[in-house]
């Protein structure tokens, strides 16, 4: 079929740096075992933002233009041979494609997988475009019915959910444990909201941002809050690993924990926060690493040696989807909507990433999630 002939959609293109272009894009048919999604909620997260700002996150960088978001949600609207779902279903979409076929695939651990594909990286070539677009083809082994009361706002927590419900498992976060998080973004107070849902009998969050700490309390997200002291950066790797032991040994004095917390979650993928999050945790606890940041860290192993800390990494998720659609479905993330601080229609996305960079709106609220969305 000539693509003149086919229905035109918008797409939020970038292009390069802060250089994002609304196109108009012909609607092709889904292909064998895919459908058709009208996206009605993508959130924007701190990768997006990265290729908004810089035009590359990390190691990837922009080799063509590329359509940006991968926590969504929408319609089924068509659907090729082979789908097992219908027009006018809600699901949750999601971004990683897999191969299938290869032995992290095969064991469960797809998010490892050496041929995944996901929307909206630049890691692999041709790019896989992703979510801030009205309609989008997709595999439908990766598309997640929606629970009845799990609206599209919801459902695309899912995504960000999902990273944290694949941490936990790996630290193997269960009922009476203490949880300790760095970083209160997005993440952060998903992290703490989990960690609640999952009978943590104490979670603490610490942040060098007192708005985002005020938030996170009154919300009951942590039960209590610790705001890092700005400090001068050390002039030597032995100044510095001491003085941020000497930090995180105030808070814990402050939180009343002096042999620190069962699981760490670090969540801001900064230097000292890394180098804080070993001290934090109680001999034989465990610090996942769940922010990226810093590509290098210099770390106190001996430390961690010796108490028997383990640092775990997390990549993405797999298997996830369904327990974290049927978490936000069930009232147990109690006030986990406010996260959404900002609703933006798919034709000012531009302004939506300028406002995710500043941190504040125009009224001088805080942003912490928008939704990019028509309503």
């Amino acid at each position: 079929m000539s693509p003149a002939a086919l229905p035109l959609q918008r797409a939020a293109v970038l292009f390069g740096p802060r250089d994002l272009r609304i196109e108009e894009r012909p609607v092709w048919p889904p292909q064998p075992n895919c459908a058709q999604v009208a996206v009605k909620s993508t959130g924007l997260c701190g990768s997006d933002l990265h290729y908004y700002l810089e035009g590359r996150n990390g190691d990837f960088a922009l080799q063509a233009p590329l359509v940006l978001g991968h926590e969504a949600a929408g319609v089924v609207t068509a659907v090729g041979p082979g789908s097992n779902l219908v027009p006018g279903q809600r699901v949750a979409i999601e971004a990683g494609i897999m191969c299938n076929d290869c032995n992290y695939c095969n064991s469960g651990r797809y998010n490892l997988c050496k041929g995944l594909r996901f929307c909206s990286s630049a890691k692999t070539f041709p790019h896989l475009d992703g979510t801030l677009q009205d309609r989008m083809n997709h595999p439908v082994h990766v598309l997640h019915p929606l629970p009845d009361s799990c609206s599209f706002d919801q459902a695309a927590l899912a995504e960000p959910l999902s990273v944290l419900i694949h941490a936990s498992r790996r630290t193997s976060l269960s009922s009476g444990q203490s949880v300790l998080v760095f970083g209160v973004g997005a993440i952060g107070i998903l992290a703490c909201a989990l960690a609640k849902s999952l009978g943590a009998t104490r979670v603490v969050a610490i942040d060098i941002n007192e708005d985002r700490l005020a938030f996170a309390k009154s919300n009951g997200f942590a039960s209590q809050t610790y705001c890092l002291p700005r400090v001068e950066r050390a002039k030597t790797s032995e100044e510095q690993l001491r003085k941020t032991k000497d930090t995180i040994q105030a808070a814990l004095a402050e939180f009343a924990q002096e042999d620190g917390f069962d699981v760490v979650f670090e969540c801001t993928g900064a230097e000292p926060c890394i180098q804080m999050s070993i001290h934090a945790a109680v001999t034989g606890g465990k610090v996942m690493l769940v922010g990226m940041g810093s590509r290098n860290v210099m770390l106190p192993l001996s430390a961690a040696a010796l108490r028997e800390v383990d640092i775990q990494g997390s990549f993405r998720y797999a298997n996830t989807y369904p327990e974290a659609l049927s978490l936000l479905a069930s009232g147990k993330l109690k006030n986990i909507e406010k996260l959404i601080t900002h609703r933006i229609p798919l034709n000012d996305t531009a302004r939506a990433f300028e406002l995710l960079a500043r941190g504040k709106d125009e009224d001088g609220n805080m942003v912490i999630k928008i939704i990019v969305g028509d309503s």
